[in-house]
């Protein structure tokens, strides 16, 4: 197969309905060749090779591949903390130069400043922004409405469980608004049953907010869960091999695991690593 190519199965008609309605939203990111060398003492060492995709506004994205394949390091591009080496990335229309102010990120540690409560750890991004301070409180309570932690506003992080820091963390990426999400393994230290229940929060926060999600995971069943589409990389240096549409009806109940449609695209993505002995799989 190609790549860039699409892979779909027999769909629900509200599947259907809400692909039709991503495939018709504008364009907000966008990446025409783009590629990544870092210069060594020992020379030249490609990290990406040339990447043409596209992210369509509200999509939720997620991209699969082996360790140190450049996951992480497009993730960065696309935030602006790491310069291409090549071709072009734009985001909303403008070249990415430079750290870019309509990003949120996180990582997979929640990186909560253990001495600040919940809603002081949520409000450091309007500090460091300069945002009026009124209108942060207010956003910040309606977003703590949202992740189902009213009551834990004057919590400290060491307070709370490993899923509800990671809570805290999103809402501190979204307390500015952003267009684009942008999220690094955030799941990967929790056990499986926390990752689990923290997919189910982590789409119904998309459902509500509709941002543009970008997901790094090593894990295929949360790709898969999670997004409108799922783009397979290869091993380094790193390209696109395949982009994979998940058509399967939203809000997704974690039972939709057990459907043969479901295996169906765990075959798909599975069949580009295991031959090999690739991915950590979850």
């Amino acid at each position: 197969m190609t790549a860039g190519a699409s892979n779909v199965v027999a769909l629900d008609p509200l599947a259907r309905g809400a692909a039709t309605a991503a495939s018709t939203a504008p364009v907000l990111i966008e990446g025409r060749g783009v590629r990544k060398t870092y210069r060594t003492r020992e020379g030249d060492t490609e990290t990406l090779k040339p990447l043409d995709f596209s992210i369509r506004a509200g999509e939720f994205v997620s991209v699969v591949g082996p360790s140190g394949c450049g996951k992480s390091t497009l993730m960065k591009m696309v935030a602006g903390l790491l310069p291409i080496s090549g071709g072009e990335l734009a985001l909303a229309g403008k070249p990415v130069r430079g750290p870019q102010t309509d990003v949120g990120i996180v990582f997979q540690s929640a990186l909560l400043l253990p001495w600040r409560r919940v809603i002081d750890n949520i409000l450091l991004q309007a500090e460091i922004r300069n945002l009026p301070m009124a209108a942060a409180r207010e956003r910040a309570a309606a977003l703590i409405e949202m992740a189902g932690l009213k009551g834990f506003e004057q919590k400290y992080p060491w307070q709370l469980s490993g899923g509800m820091q990671q809570r805290v963390a999103i809402l501190r990426a979204l307390l500015h608004d952003p267009s684009v999400l942008l999220m690094d393994e955030p799941f990967g230290a929790l056990d499986a049953m926390t990752r689990e229940r923290m997919n189910l929060e982590l789409q119904r926060i998309w459902m509500t907010s509709m941002k543009t999600v970008l997901l790094i995971t090593h894990s295929i069943p949360e790709a898969i869960f999670l997004s409108d589409r799922v783009f397979v990389m290869s091993e380094r240096p790193g390209r696109i091999v395949e982009v994979y549409d998940i058509d399967l009806p939203r809000p997704r109940p974690l039972d939709v695991m057990g459907t043969e449609a479901f295996a169906h695209y765990a075959r798909l993505l599975r069949a580009h690593f295991y031959a090999q002995g690739h991915l950590d799989a979850h």
